[in-house]
């Protein structure tokens, strides 16, 4: 088990650690509701790039300490005392951050238990896929602020439809839980109590597979989403062939043959 930890004034943003293939991004600073300052960016970003390329990491689960799982940008960093420059950092840092998860070789997964509001809720949008407890909300309320949540909204309406995605930026009212599993913010909502177990049936179903399929899978996805279809088909096409003629691409025909459980080697 390896632990890591991102500090600032000897205070963690997030932690590190990784068990049985699975890595996972604890945001752990309840005392800004683990709002997403530079700092915590910069923290979250670190952990998902330089852990990612671990030959034995299956995938990565972003949580976090507390009941807020993140409020989102921390205002107080947009204030008009740190100026225009600093709040383009504070915004380009965000988007590197979505990059990273977008871009990182095994699935991100984001374990909410409590409110995901603004960026925290971009955050949510962002990972491959989200479990949440049946208490969890999701919102996009700058505007009631001043802010109107621009960047969240690229996440949130690319992730659920546009009159929902219009409904809670305009009016920045919440969404329950079960109202982010309708309109697709989440994969899955599940009893507070039953959180984890879920979470780790996930992790294991993941870790199952090779990761090099995986991966070959995962950057296929995201890069045929803004295709038109038949240029997607196209690419499919030889991405199914590239696939089969990987080394656990003929190991999972083999062994499927066979009848006998693959033996994956991971290499792509």
């Amino acid at each position: 088990k390896k632990i890591h930890c991102s500090a600032v004034s000897q205070k963690c943003l997030s932690t590190y650690t990784c068990q049985d293939g699975v890595g996972t991004i604890l945001l752990d600073n309840e005392k800004t509701r683990n709002s997403l300052s530079l700092e915590m960016m910069n923290s979250i970003e670190k952990n998902i790039v330089e852990n990612q390329h671990d030959a034995e990491l299956r995938c990565i689960v972003l949580a976090a300490q507390g009941r807020v799982f993140s409020a989102g940008h921390n205002l107080k960093e947009l204030t008009t005392e740190h100026g225009s420059e600093y709040h383009k950092k504070v915004f380009h840092k965000c988007s590197e951050l979505i990059n990273a998860i977008h871009s990182a070789p095994v699935p991100v997964i984001a374990k909410v238990d409590g409110l995901a509001a603004a960026a925290g809720c971009q955050l949510i949008a962002s990972c491959d896929m989200a479990v949440c407890s049946d208490i969890s909300t999701f919102s996009t309320p700058g505007a009631s602020f001043g802010i109107f949540c621009s960047t969240p909204g690229i996440a949130v309406v690319r992730a659920v439809p546009r009159m929902k995605a219009a409904y809670m930026l305009f009016t920045g009212l919440p969404i329950t839980a079960n109202e982010a599993l309708q309109a697709g913010l989440v994969s899955k909502v599940v009893p507070q109590a039953d959180l984890n177990d879920e979470v780790s049936k996930i992790c294991r179903a993941i870790a199952s597979k090779s990761r090099a399929v995986i991966t070959l899978g995962k950057t296929f996805f995201y890069k045929q989403i803004p295709l038109d279809i038949t240029t997607a088909y196209e690419l499919g096409e030889q991405i199914m062939v590239d696939n089969l003629a990987t080394v656990d691409g003929r190991e999972g025909i083999r062994s499927f043959t066979e009848k006998r459980p693959p033996k994956w080697s991971h290499k792509d």
